[in-house]
């Protein structure tokens, strides 16, 4: 049932079927319509355009999406009176189903979602959630003209490269910076710049395929580069590198595993090694970070990922990472480095293409300037804010929240909490569990994948998990402003009110 839409609880009594032909059988009873006669109930839409129903809609949309909702609820009609000898038209059904189209295209494609996952950095849901310090900065900086190209100091011409470049180089160590749209578009530009007509040198064990289908081969391919692949998926020595260098050579890449683990008998070989290897070569060495890792996050008990300081510390000649992910932000890729290296790329021919626009430059801004106070940094960013929360913090808020829908849901539902795992995800910590407390619902009169099911497509949209034929609210990835709509879509769902 939609709730709330314009014309709901107006609908006009059905008006009268037109005549039609009815033959009796040999008991005297009258059989059905024959189908052309069924067919010829469905009314036209200037017909329904006079409709009062309609005419609400009309006053709650643009005429053009209504005509639309209006032919796919007649189209909807037909094809129920084709799929059986005795349907008849229903005009509250038609009218109730061009309602519920016209509320669904009225709706953005792109809108907002509660998570209730527990998966922090969630791919499918836009990654990480911006802190909002960047959120007014986006929205200043949408709405009004900016300092994106000029420079206010000399009045002349600027470069969209200083509003990040000085702090990811105070951050991170680094000589040079700049950023682009994207880690993927990061990593095939630096390839181009870097090995373009040349051999790139990367581990068989790094070939690594991430979401998207972005594979490192596909990238080697796009970027002019010709792969070579050394050492084994397992075990991979700095003497396979070694042996792989000619003049040909343009870069030893050095990728992340991302989102997962080869664990067990195994070898790789770290900056430590390869840094002097190319160097004694004259070889750049290109390390892929990914997830893009700026503090060390061992203190929340997560396992220790490299962060990008220590990469350009340990002599790496360029790092990219993402500027979402581990790292908080809106999604971009940067590049650190050394400064020859990333003038060439500033002047690649890619480099425009794949250019950031001046708002994620505003809130990727703002959240670098966070990181420069360290006391500050983990309660003002997000992602970082879930993802170490203590395990006794998100069970504390379960408990609260499962005592407030139990007290709503009454005797329509079981309500409780119990231990579970949380992931980083986007590919990030992909060993990490997490510990976790999640809010469990089983409502007796309706199943967990219909409650789901309404759950995600309601408003606002609310995605929750299934197991063990419960439905799960994990509230490490609860916003505290989300717990109220939780509390309220599932009173309504229960409560027959949609």
């Amino acid at each position: 049932m939609s709730a709330g839409l314009p014309g709901d609880g107006t609908t006009s009594p059905p008006r009268p079927l037109r005549a039609s032909r009815t033959t009796p059988d040999e008991t005297g009873r009258i059989t059905a319509m024959d189908t052309q006669d069924r067919l010829r109930q469905l009314p036209k839409v200037d017909e329904l355009l006079r409709h009062p129903d309609v005419e609400a809609l009309l006053a709650a949309h643009p005429r053009s999406l209504v005509l639309d909702a209006l032919r796919e609820a007649i189209d909807v009609s037909r094809a129920r009176l084709l799929s059986s000898e005795t349907a008849l038209y229903d005009e509250g059904e038609l009218l109730a189903e061009a309602r519920s189209r016209a509320a669904l295209k009225a709706l953005r494609s792109l809108r907002p979602v509660i998570n209730a996952t527990g998966i922090v950095v969630h791919t499918n849901l836009g990654r990480s959630i911006l802190s909002e310090r960047a959120t007014a900065a986006v929205a200043e900086v949408a709405s009004s003209y900016s300092t994106l190209e000029y420079d206010v100091v000399t009045g002349e011409r600027g470069s969209r490269h200083v509003h990040c470049e000085s702090l990811l180089c105070k951050l991170t160590g680094a000589e040079a910076a700049m950023a682009v749209n994207n880690n993927a578009a990061a990593v095939m530009m630096a390839i181009a710049a870097l090995a373009r007509g040349k051999e790139a040198v990367v581990s068989r064990g790094q070939l690594v395929e991430i979401g998207g289908s972005f594979r490192i081969p596909d990238i080697m391919r796009e970027s002019g580069a010709t792969m070579v692949e050394v050492g084994t998926t397992n075990k991979t020595h700095l003497r396979d590198y070694e042996n792989a260098i000619t003049e040909r050579t343009g870069v030893l890449l050095k990728v992340h595993s991302s989102n997962f683990r080869v664990v067990g008998f195994t070898n790789e070989v770290g900056l430590e090694e390869l840094v002097p290897l190319g160097r004694k070569h004259g070889v750049p060495v290109f390390e892929d970070q990914g997830s893009g890792v700026l503090v060390d996050l061992r203190p929340w008990g997560l396992p220790y990922e490299p962060t990008v300081g220590e990469s350009i510390t340990a002599g790496a000649d360029l790092v990219s990472c993402s500027g979402d992910k581990l790292l908080g932000g809106p999604q971009a890729g940067i590049l650190v480095g050394r400064a020859d290296i990333i003038r060439k790329l500033k002047q690649h021919p890619m480099a425009r293409a794949l250019r950031l626009d001046k708002m994620t430059l505003a809130a990727l801004e703002v959240t670098l300037r966070t990181y420069l106070d360290p006391e500050t940094t983990l309660a003002e960013i997000p992602t970082l804010r879930m993802i170490t929360a203590p395990a006794e913090e998100v069970a504390t808020r379960a408990h609260a929240l499962a005592a407030r829908l139990a007290g709503t849901c009454g005797e329509a539902a079981v309500v409780d909490t119990a231990s579970d795992i949380s992931r980083a995800g986007g590919g990030a910590l992909p060993l990490a569990d997490i510990p976790t407390t999640v809010v469990r619902v089983s409502a007796h009169a309706i199943g967990p994948v219909e409650l789901e099911r309404r759950l995600r497509l309601g408003s606002p949209a609310i995605v929750a998990r299934i197991k063990e034929d419960r439905l799960l609210f994990d509230v490490r990835t609860l916003l505290e402003a989300d717990e109220e709509p939780v509390i309220a879509r599932i009173a309504a769902i229960l409560a027959g009110a949609e």
